[in-house]
């Protein structure tokens, strides 16, 4: 019984060979012609505009060996236009998922090489796979865009593919983070995705987004644009502020993805990230004693301060191009990930306008769905006047910015190191909103307005102005009166300023606050 047994399962094995030679020539075969993606000859196109293919780009962002990709083999089931009798395995994008510094993530990559990496409905299908599957581990999500926009072959098809991507953007926005690279053409229904997630990045040269292109533009309105012009790196870091950064090359902006990572927890119910660190929470700055120029109306660069401050001065900036009298990004505080946002009075004075109000607002808000506590550098005369502004609804804009901090719940720390007049000194973190920890420095200046305008409403027709300002600038233009009443918690030497801030996170780490029951807010649009 045992031979005969034996020799069953000899038999049995030797029909298994046979059968299965064929099928895993046919995979092999299968799998070469993936990993090829559209061919040599547009692979060599693609370096030759500097670029990396898709696949290469993963090697540079995961940990080395870490990828597994998924749904390898998927190809597109379109019959119209002859598409039938073109077919790549993968249909254009790699998804999959690996490690980023240990870190578990998901992430697709668009490949230009194959339909020029346009979507079809299978290649949707594959990007929502791993979203769904993002969500489910809580991980974060990252997206590599390289692609000519919706598979025209495939019509409403194709776009309800981009509309099954959008619908998971929205939902798991707050819940894991999501980035966008932008590293080739990103153009109109595919540009939605990016803008909904948390952080968009391009590449200098290379990458371009708009919602029409230069042709579509110049036949409707008759304008007459480049490429580069309508919806390059320039255009989107410092004019329309829809991408946070930009870097030199497809090797630079995926390294730059490493590092932010590491500012990030993976999801929203992890707490802040925090590091060994080997720089001493109880460092003393004493440059910053006399970092704050004499007179009132001279600048200095907030972006010092910020550097002396965090560990290593280590400080990834976001959005640097954009709204540039407002400095915002992440940094460490005694290892653990904290996001900085300052005035900045090199620029505007550092006043408030409509578009320092978004960026400042849009950061926070981030901040907040990740429980990274915040850190707010104060330095403001107020927010900017005039005609342009007002129409422009400063009123609605400048409230995102206020609504944005007093909802937050993170651990909220405020320093004024100078001006804090009018509206924006409550705006910008006051304890009026809910902040947990205000320090002075002796320079700080805290009153509705500045000392000459004031004088001129309050004192209208005293022929000493100039007496009265210095009255008002005795009285108003120091810390004492706000403390006094208890608005901040004290006035502290600039160079204990480190040291304070790294021992109250320390006991806010376990802050718990929350907010009143409702579906959602209604923040000014």
């Amino acid at each position: 019984m045992a031979l005969s047994r034996l020799s069953l399962y000899r038999a049995s094995m030797l029909c298994r060979t046979a059968v299965t030679s064929p099928v895993l020539e046919r995979l092999n075969a299968k799998r070469a012609e993936a990993l090829l993606g559209g061919g040599q000859r547009r692979i060599d196109a693609q370096h030759k505009k500097g670029k990396l293919t898709a696949r290469e780009r993963i090697e540079v962002l995961l940990d080395e060996g870490s990828f597994v990709e998924w749904d390898q083999l998927v190809e597109h089931d379109c019959t119209d236009w002859g598409m039938e009798k073109t077919r790549h395995p993968g249909d254009g994008v790699v998804t999959g998922t690996g490690t980023v510094n240990g870190k578990q993530v998901f992430l697709f990559s668009q490949d230009f090489t194959v339909f020029g990496g346009s979507l079809s409905a299978m290649y949707a299908k594959k990007i929502c796979k791993i979203m769904d599957h993002a969500e489910m581990v809580g991980a974060p999500l990252l997206g590599l865009n390289d692609s000519g926009g919706a598979r025209i072959q495939e019509g409403v098809a194709s776009l309800g593919g981009y509309g099954d991507i959008f619908l998971r953007n929205v939902l798991l926005s707050g819940v894991i983070p999501q980035i966008s690279l932008i590293m080739g053409p990103c153009a109109g229904g595919a540009v939605y995705s990016p803008a909904i997630t948390d952080f968009t990045f391009m590449v200098k040269g290379t990458s371009h987004m708009f919602i029409t292109g230069p042709d579509v533009i110049k036949q409707v309105t008759n304008e007459e644009v480049s490429q580069e012009e309508l919806g390059g790196w320039g255009a989107h870091c410092s004019t329309s502020g829809c991408a946070a950064g930009a870097a030199e090359n497809d090797v630079h902006l995926l390294l730059q993805t490493r590092r932010l990572l590491s500012f990030l927890p993976s999801n929203n119910q992890e707490k802040s990230p925090i590091q060994e660190c080997s720089d001493p929470p109880s460092r003393l700055v004493p440059a910053l004693d006399n970092i704050i120029p004499n007179s009132a109306t001279l600048p200095y660069d907030m972006k010092h301060i910020i550097k002396f401050l965090v560990d290593e001065g280590d400080f990834f900036e976001i959005q640097e191009h954009y709204a540039k009298n407002i400095v915002v990004g992440f940094a460490r505080l005694n290892g653990e990930t904290v996001g900085i946002v300052g005035n900045q009075p090199l620029v505007a004075a550092g006043c408030l306008d409509i578009t320092a109000s978004i960026k400042g607002a849009r950061f926070v808000r981030f901040c907040d769905s990740f429980n990274i506590p915040l850190v707010i550098l104060e330095d403001v005369p107020g927010f900017l006047p005039g005609t342009q502004q007002e129409y422009g609804g400063i009123i609605k804009h400048g409230a995102k910015l206020l609504y944005a901090l007093a909802e937050a719940t993170v651990p909220k720390l405020t320093v004024i190191t100078r001006k804090a007049y009018g509206g924006a000194y409550v705006v910008m973190n006051s304890k009026h909103i809910r902040a947990d920890v205000n320090y002075a420095w002796p320079s700080a200046e805290i009153a509705v307005m500045g000392s000459k305008g004031a004088v001129s409403i309050i004192c209208r027709g005293d022929p000493d102005l100039e007496a009265r300002e210095r009255e008002y600038v005795e009285v108003f233009a120091n810390p004492f009166p706000t403390a006094k009443k208890g608005f901040v918690d004290d006035v502290i030497m600039p160079s204990d300023t480190r040291k304070r801030l790294c021992n109250d996170l320390k006991w806010l780490r376990n802050k718990t606050q929350k907010n009143p029951r409702k579906k959602h807010g209604n923040i000014p649009l």
